[in-house]
C-alpha cells in the first residue's frame, strides 16, 4: 500500500471524531461616537477524546456565550467551556449529554515526534467541514516555566495547509494519534503561507486533563507596572478585564468586561472594565512564583467553593463574592 493509500485510510478512520465548533461571542463594535456589544459567530475545529468531552484551541471558545458542536453525521449538541488556557492555546469543553456511537480520537506522544515527520490536519477551514491537509513537522518552539500554568507552552511547527476554521482541529500523526491542537499562523497576507503551529498533545495531557483547572470566563489582560501607572492601579501589576461571559464563574460575579478601545503599546485592548487586583487573597503580581500560587489555588477550586476577586472599579477598590 502506498503513502496516499496509507493517509486515505487513516483519514476515514478518524475523521468522524472531528467536529465543526460554532460559537456566539460579544464583540465591540464603534458605531459613529457610541460603542455597543454585539453578538459575534465564530467557527472552529475540535475533536471528541470521550462520548461527553472535546478538544479545541482556546481562541475559539475562551468567551463563547454560547458553542455549539456540529458531528460527522450532522447532530448538534450543546456545550459549556470546562478549561482554557490562552498562552499554549488549549480548551477543553463538555457536551450537553453523551454523544451516542461516539468516535473519538486519542493522545499521542508528542515528546517522540521529530521534525521531518509527516503530519496531517482535519477541521473546517473556511467551513469546508472535515477537509485533510498534509505536510511536516518543521521545527518546535517552547516557552514559559514548566511549573507555570499560565505562561507554559510548547508548539509544533508545521507546513501543512492551515486557513480559518482549522483552529482547535487534531493534527495527526500517521499512526492516526493525536499529536497537536492546531492553533495560530503566521502571516504576511492573511493567508497561509507554510508556517502553523499546533500546541503539542502533551502540554494538552499536562494543563487540560491533569491539573483540569477551571474555566474563569473572562478574558483579561495582564498590566505591566508602566501600565499600571498610567491607569492609577495601586500596586504594581492587575489583571485588566476584557470581556466577560455572563453566565461563567466570573460572570456571576458580576465582573464587568471594557467599553472603550484602546491601544498600548501597540496592543489592543478594551478600557473601562474591572482590574482585577487578587483572587482569594492571592495578590496578582507578574511573576512565575504568583502565577504558580494562582494555578495551584485555581486546581484546588471545587463547584460551591467561596470565590472572593478583589477589583479596581471606577477608582473604587470592591470585593466581588459568590
Amino acid at each position: 500500500m502506498n503513502l496516499a493509500q496509507d493517509l486515505s485510510k487513516l483519514y476515514e478512520d478518524v475523521n468522524p471524531a472531528v467536529v465543526v465548533i460554532l460559537t456566539e461571542e460579544k464583540a465591540l463594535k464603534q458605531v459613529g461616537a457610541y460603542s455597543q456589544m454585539i453578538s459575534s459567530e465564530g467557527l472552529g475545529s475540535g475533536f471528541l477524546i470521550s462520548e461527553t468531552q472535546i478538544l479545541t484551541a482556546a481562541h475559539v471558545v475562551g468567551v463563547a456565550e454560547r458553542v455549539l458542536v456540529q458531528f460527522f453525521d450532522g447532530e448538534i449538541i450543546g456545550a459549556t467551556v470546562s478549561s482554557s488556557f490562552d498562552e499554549p492555546d488549549i480548551a477543553l469543553i463538555t457536551l450537553a449529554f453523551p454523544k451516542k456511537n461516539a468516535s473519538v480520537v486519542t493522545l499521542g506522544d508528542s515528546d517522540r515526534v521529530k521534525v521531518g515527520e509527516q503530519v496531517f490536519v482535519v477541521g473546517a477551514p473556511y467551513g469546508l467541514a472535515h477537509s485533510l491537509s498534509s505536510g511536516y513537522v518543521s521545527g518546535r518552539i517552547k516557552n514559559g516555566n514548566a511549573s507555570n500554568p499560565f505562561t507554559n507552552s510548547e508548539y509544533l511547527q508545521t507546513d501543512a495547509a492551515i486557513n480559518t476554521g482549522n483552529s482547535g482541529g487534531p493534527m495527526f500523526n500517521l499512526e492516526g494519534e493525536v499529536i497537536g491542537i492546531v492553533s495560530h499562523i503566521k502571516t504576511i497576507t492573511g493567508g497561509f503561507q507554510g508556517i502553523g503551529f499546533a500546541a503539542t498533545s502533551n502540554i494538552v495531557k499536562e494543563l487540560l486533563l491533569k491539573r483540569s483547572i477551571p474555566w474563569s470566563g473572562a478574558e483579561i489582560f495582564p498590566l505591566s507596572e508602566d501600565a499600571s501607572k498610567l491607569l492609577n492601579v495601586p500596586q504594581k501589576n492587575g489583571l485588566l478585564v476584557q470581556r466577560v461571559v455572563r453566565s461563567s464563574p466570573y460572570g456571576k460575579l458580576g465582573l464587568r468586561g471594557g467599553t472603550v478601545k484602546a491601544t498600548i503599546n501597540d496592543t489592543d485592548i478594551l478600557l473601562g472594565g474591572d482590574i482585577i487586583l487578587a483572587i482569594n487573597g492571592i495578590r496578582f503580581e507578574m511573576t512565575d512564583e504568583t502565577l504558580k500560587k494562582l494555578g495551584d489555588y485555581a486546581a484546588s477550586v471545587k463547584s460551591g467553593d467561596p470565590i472572593v476577586l478583589e477589583v479596581l472599579r471606577e477608582g473604587k477598590i470592591i470585593a466581588l463574592r459568590n
